[in-house]
């Protein structure tokens, strides 16, 4: 993928998350850190129940798959 192409897909990504962004904020009165720690804890929540459920999950219900713990670089 070219700068170009990266830098476009950043600003699409970007642009479709502003009312994201302002929601989360807005939740948490405007407070920045309060909306991080937040995400961020939702984030180690997620992680833990996606290993639970790899733990619990055969592989051949899922022909292989197996989950991903970060997000790929697209």
């Amino acid at each position: 993928m070219t700068a170009s192409a990266t830098k476009e897909r950043t600003c699409d990504l970007a642009g479709g998350l502003d009312w994201e962004v302002e929601a989360a904020l807005a939740w948490h009165d405007e407070d920045a850190r309060a909306t991080i720690a937040t995400l961020l804890l939702d984030c180690k929540h997620l992680r833990e129940q996606l290993a639970m459920a790899e733990q619990a999950m055969s592989r051949g219900l899922t022909r292989g798959w197996k989950p991903t713990y970060q997000r790929p670089d697209e």
